[in-house]
């Protein structure tokens, strides 16, 4: 049984946003200090990535740990209420990740998730994109 009304947990839903969050938009203000200039979300590639550096062929996804099923994260949580549903959206979910990282390595793209809880810590996530993408560069 859910804790709060039918009304009041739509609002909640209506509230997360699906693109534009904060960690999203701490991870495109990272690669921007580190020099580098990106697309959003191009609708040409599969699962349009959340980032796309185009010269350099990587997709960049930033997935929520709920919605995509970060393995060992406490924000990765089964709902209570309605199991059956929730595990069919969000296993469909993380297949759905599945395929488009397969058909974007398919195409020659690379392909870095970042997740929800590793945007937090803004210092050790600048690292790592330090760590993946400045050796890509030529120039």
């Amino acid at each position: 049984m859910d804790r709060i009304s039918p009304a009041h947990r739509s609002w909640n839903m209506s509230q997360i946003k699906g693109r534009d969050t904060l960690p999203e938009r701490r991870v495109r203000s990272i690669i921007h200090r580190l020099g580098f200039r990106f697309s959003l979300r191009r609708k040409d590639l599969p699962g349009r990535p959340d980032i796309v550096l185009t010269r350099y062929q990587i997709a960049v996804f930033v997935h929520g740990c709920f919605w995509h099923r970060h393995k060992r994260c406490a924000k990765a949580v089964m709902p209570k209420t309605r199991p059956e549903f929730w595990a069919a959206k969000l296993n469909g979910n993380v297949e759905r990740d599945r395929r488009n990282t397969k058909e974007l390595k398919k195409r020659g793209w690379q392909v870095l998730t970042i997740w929800e809880c590793e945007a937090q810590d803004e210092s050790r996530l600048a690292t790592r994109l330090a760590a993946r993408l400045i050796p890509l560069r030529h120039d």
